[in-house]
């Protein structure tokens, strides 16, 4: 994405409402073309920056560009983007065609092109045959689509959406989620995304912004968000994933030896020293279990329980400091039974090693010491 045009820069942007810091010193730079989510639990500033966006709020200091153009001092309507919210907020009062062809009336476009481009849209969402009902007579997931065929109808450069999908069951979430990646994809319109829904952010993204306590923690793909967190936050909100406090002990080449309460344990890395503190992070997918010791690891724990979720298994194992390990296998291979001991180790490569904050304000006062 990062040879595409650039659509909107955040830079230097912080918004305080009070005493609350809600989003500080933010920079962004989102592309053309891309579909990009702002992910992270409630209160952590993504529906803030979106709002800022989209001119619903003002940053208290920093700068937006849409297409190199600042657009802080501009009104909602004077900025070439859109918004999808939650509440769907039709007006219930308009048929399904008035309401998708509410923004081409207010700038007065003749009656024939709007008649063609709510057709279009119509036909983009699968509603066509829609237009005289009126939104009390469609399904929640019906409603969504009229929500962002009237968004779309502009031609919008961005289109904003806040937790588009929040409001809707499970499966139809799902299948909304699939249909909205097939619009952006077929219209090449920049989407941002809000959502605090994890499998949603890496199903539907280009890249994520993870987001906490008003700082994007990583803005990076799916698949680096997910197998290359760089904070812990990052390695516990994605997913699920065994997060243990070590110490480097020793270092050969990038393996490294690893102290943590309970035992030993190996991982990969090239940017930690002997003595960092730092976070090992393995997915439960990559923790594996041995009835005897392997080599460089000395985890023991007790299986507490196993969990049947159809095709997979999920292992507890809880450590003699009581820290609970997961463990997931493909039903069917073979786990040891509830009660029982178990060694916990995995592949070195597959653990993410992560600096703690801690050790970074160590290295920090180590430099101002060295002058």
């Amino acid at each position: 994405m990062e040879g595409n045009k650039a659509i909107v820069e955040v830079k230097n942007v912080n918004k305080i409402f009070g005493s609350t810091h809600v989003v500080h010193d933010m920079n962004m730079t989102i592309y053309e073309g891309e579909f990009l989510t702002l992910l992270g639990p409630s209160g952590c500033g993504k529906t803030t920056t979106l709002r800022m966006i989209g001119g619903f709020e003002s940053p208290t200091n920093g700068s937006i560009l849409i297409e190199g153009i600042p657009v802080e001092e501009k009104e909602p309507f004077e900025r070439d983007v859109n918004t999808v919210f939650q509440s769907y907020a039709l007006f219930p009062h308009m048929t399904i065609f008035d309401n998708i062809a509410y923004g081409l009336k207010v700038k007065k476009v003749k009656k024939a092109a709007i008649n063609e481009r709510v057709a279009e849209m119509l036909s983009l969402v699968q509603l066509t045959g829609y237009e005289k009902r009126y939104p009390s007579q469609l399904s929640g997931g019906q409603k969504q689509r009229v929500a962002i065929a009237r968004a779309l109808i502009n031609n919008p450069k961005v289109l904003l959406l806040d937790e588009p999908l929040g409001a809707l069951d499970l499966k139809l979430r799902k299948q909304m989620q699939i249909e909205l990646k097939r619009l952006q994809k077929k219209l090449g319109i920049t989407f941002i995304y809000v959502t605090h829904d994890q499998e949603e952010a890496l199903t539907m993204s280009d890249r994520i912004a993870v987001m906490y306590q008003g700082y994007i923690e990583q803005l990076d793909t799916p698949m680096n968000i997910y197998e290359k967190p760089i904070t812990k936050f990052v390695a516990d909100f994605i997913g699920e994933s065994n997060v243990l406090e070590a110490t480097v002990s020793d270092k050969k080449g990038s393996t490294l030896s690893l102290s943590t309460e309970t035992g030993d344990v190996l991982g990969v890395s090239d940017k930690v020293s002997s003595d960092d503190a730092v976070y090992v992070s393995v997915r439960p997918e990559k923790t594996q279990l041995s009835e005897t010791p392997v080599n460089g690891f000395s985890l023991h724990g007790i299986v507490k329980e196993q969990i049947y979720i159809g095709s997979i298994v999920k292992c507890i194992v809880t450590l003699p400091n009581g820290f609970e390990v997961r463990v997931s296998k493909i039903t069917g291979q073979h786990l040891p039974p509830t009660g029982s001991g178990t060694f916990i180790y995995w592949e070195p490569g597959d653990a993410v090693i992560i600096r703690s904050a801690a050790q970074a304000i160590f290295t920090a006062i180590d430099d101002m010491k060295m002058g």
